[in-house]
């Protein structure tokens, strides 16, 4: 039998503040007729304003949804409001039905056409087509990478402080666009918002990814990979899962999806999603985009288990990864309570560790073990009674740091989050019934 999801989980799925509030006046039996479920799928038909009921139907694993009303939104209201029903009512939406002759329809359609996407194979490329595309390509970043350098070393020339010459970063940023190394138009775009007092470092940083541009081929192979990828360019989901997979039982530590929840921010919604194998032990990031009005397709709930196959992106530090073959549907992980995680002082370790590997590495993904939220003075921190590591404010909203302070009253606890040199960023703590509790959703 497939575990009904939270209600904290399915409004997670939601595009926005209105389609959640709109979802929660459907989470009731009454609009619905012919609710059931299967375990791999949930469906039902829901009364609205005309004399014709909406027809919704959600695939649990994906998720993906189809529903007959003209909402834009993805996923509607009904949808989300079939999953609370289904999520709070167990009576309401009965398992091991069979689904509905239209829902089953739409079912087989979306597995036909999986397995011919699966199945089908496209054209060879012409590979010296592709050679000399790429040859141009680095040669452009290369001298995109060479113009930043002068730039920056003219900004320290001149002082930090000596304004008279400091234009916008913008400028120089469309120059990275032009030059197709996205990832150093983004970095550049965000010195603008640099205090005058971390300039030098930022620049410094910026400095050496620009000089190790230029330079790739003279790198190790996985320091190339993580200079490539810090610099824009990317690799095709279809590519990488073609190379090795990793198989295994995630489990999933973790989910945040930005902007925050009240935010104005009008383009692309990004949910991150980071897991931990349970045999491997490695560690995972699964990163999905949603369009607005959208959310991102990509759903697992937090303290689920899936067992799947992962491709991971090369780097030096092989974090970020794509989902390829799923091996059954997501399952609880064992009641054992929270993962194993690190001391304050191995966290700190660790992550000198990673930025050995990657030099330009923010934060890595740690669980921290018997930690307590303090509020003090100087703002809030986690400790472990011996060590203390302050908490990375702008990442993290303050109704989620008085959310764990409230799940901790006081006691020490499990927390997963992010941890780098601006500090850690809580994503999930588990209670003291061993529940994971999400910090970052409301």
């Amino acid at each position: 039998m497939e575990e009904r999801w939270s209600t904290e989980h399915v409004l997670s799925l939601a595009p926005d503040a209105a389609s959640k509030k709109a979802a929660g006046k459907l989470s009731a039996p009454a609009p619905w007729s012919g609710a059931g479920t299967d375990g791999d799928a949930v469906w039902g038909e829901c009364k609205g304003s005309g004399s014709t009921p909406y027809r919704t139907v959600v695939e649990l694993a994906t998720p993906a949804y189809q529903c007959s009303c003209p909402s834009r939104k993805f996923p509607c209201k009904h949808a989300l409001g079939l999953l609370l029903l289904w999520s709070g009512s167990p009576r309401s939406v009965p398992d091991g039905a069979e689904p509905a002759d239209w829902a089953a329809e739409w079912l087989k359609g979306r597995q036909e056409r999986a397995e011919q996407r699966a199945a089908r194979v496209e054209a060879p490329a012409d590979p010296a087509a592709a050679r000399r595309r790429a040859e141009k390509r680095s040669a452009r970043v290369a001298a995109g990478a060479a113009e930043l350098r002068l730039r920056l070393a003219d900004r320290v020339r001149h002082g930090l402080a000596d304004q008279s010459t400091a234009g916008p970063w913008e400028e120089v940023a469309a120059r990275m666009v032009d030059a197709q190394a996205p990832g150093l138009a983004t970095r550049v775009r965000e010195l603008d918002a640099v205090p005058q007092q971390g300039l030098l470092a930022e620049y410094a940083m910026l400095h050496l990814l620009a000089t190790a541009a230029t330079r790739l081929d003279e790198l190790p192979a996985p320091l190339a990979a993580t200079v490539r990828a810090r610099v824009g360019y990317t690799t095709e989901t279809a590519e990488l899962l073609a190379g090795p997979t990793v198989r295994d039982r995630w489990q999933v530590l973790g989910t945040r999806t930005s902007p925050m929840e009240g935010g104005s921010d009008e383009r692309l919604t990004t949910r991150r999603l980071w897991l931990r194998g349970a045999k491997t032990g490695r560690q995972a990031l699964l990163i999905a985009f949603g369009r607005p009005g959208q959310a991102p397709e990509l759903a697992l709930p937090t303290g689920q288990v899936v067992e799947a196959e992962l491709a991971f992106h090369p780097g030096a530090r092989p974090l970020r990864a794509v989902l390829g073959t799923r091996h059954g549907a997501p399952a609880a992980a064992a009641p054992d309570g929270p993962p194993p995680g690190l001391s304050v002082a191995e966290a700190v370790a660790g992550y000198g560790t990673a930025v050995a590997d990657d030099p330009w590495l923010d934060a890595w993904p740690t669980v921290l073990t018997e930690v307590v939220p303090v509020l003090s003075e100087e703002g809030w921190h986690l400790t472990d009674g011996r060590h203390t590591v302050p908490v990375h404010r702008a990442a993290v909203p303050e109704a989620a740091l008085w959310r764990l302070a409230a799940v901790s009253t006081g006691r020490p606890l499990t927390v997963f989050g992010e941890y780098g040199h601006r500090g850690f960023a809580p994503v999930t703590a588990w209670g003291l019934d061993g529940r994971p509790i999400g910090l970052t959703t409301t």
